[in-house]
């Protein structure tokens, strides 16, 4: 996957590593990055034999969110005098979208967040499964003072992650918080000393990989289930996915294994 310009993406295993890749940028985010990101994600999605997302960014910060010469006189302006339209709405859809394939893939996901992740790039964290950040690190949504708001995925995710109260400060006020608050108010999972954020990451990931893939899924399909969901549908979701677990050979590895005193050996079916 050398044909990107804005990402990089590698494989160690059963561990993907997505990669932003404009450090002189700041790892901000223009079409080209949006673009190449919904390619991956078309890519990724259907892999089941991943077992882990890791996603962080080259140099010394994770994101500064949209690339604001390619935005506000750029992508931004130009959908605003576009006619309010379906292919203009289709066309914000789109960039909105940017990160949903994330929490749709079929394993967890990791963000690990250095230096500083500001709109586009809290929204990107706030789309995996866990964030790790390193110490120092700075984040915000900063949307209000261009005169928008967050509009990929923060107002769902964010409120869902850490309430809606603390949600509705940050995305109203545009305050930028650090690292230890994050941790406080539970928008990180975990603070680590900034030498330490990549071996962090990955033995999350590695941890994260040796759990039952079947498993997994499940229970991440059934934790999104009880926010869209009524309480029975969730339940019924959450029943659906157990039923799958237990019919399945990693079901009867695990009962195999434990008779003969030995680790399983999970394969996802």
């Amino acid at each position: 996957m050398s044909d990107y310009q804005t990402i990089r993406y590698q494989r160690d295993g059963d561990i993907g590593t997505l990669t932003l890749a404009r450090p002189a940028k700041r790892n901000a985010q223009n079409p080209l990055m949006w673009a190449e990101l919904a390619r991956l994600g078309a890519e990724l999605v259907p892999d089941e034999t991943l077992r882990c997302l890791v996603v962080t960014g080259e140099g010394p910060t994770f994101s500064a969110g949209i690339d604001l010469a390619e935005g506000m006189a750029g992508m931004l302006a130009a959908l605003a005098e576009r006619p309010d339209d379906e292919d203009s709405r289709a066309a914000g859809r789109a960039a909105a979208g940017t990160f949903s394939w994330i929490p749709d893939l079929g394993c967890a996901s990791v963000a690990a967040v250095r230096g500083h992740a500001y709109g586009a790039g809290l929204q990107l964290a706030l789309a995996c499964d866990f964030r790790i950040f390193a110490e120092g690190t700075k984040v915000g949504l900063l949307e209000t003072r261009y005169g928008i708001m967050p509009d990929m995925g923060a107002t769902v995710r964010l409120p869902r992650i850490i309430g809606e109260s603390r949600a509705r400060e940050l995305i109203l006020l545009g305050d930028i918080i650090d690292a230890a608050e994050a941790l406080r108010i539970g928008l990180a999972n975990r603070v680590v000393a900034a030498a330490d954020l990549d071996a962090a990451a990955a033995g999350l990931a590695s941890r994260l990989a040796a759990q039952p893939p079947l498993a997994v899924r499940g229970a991440r399909r059934a934790i999104d289930a009880a926010w869209y969901r009524s309480p029975e549908e969730s339940l019924s979701v959450a029943l659906e996915e157990q039923i799958r677990c237990l019919r399945s050979e990693d079901f009867k590895e695990a009962g195999q294994a434990m008779a003969e005193g030995r680790s399983p050996q999970w394969r996802g079916r």
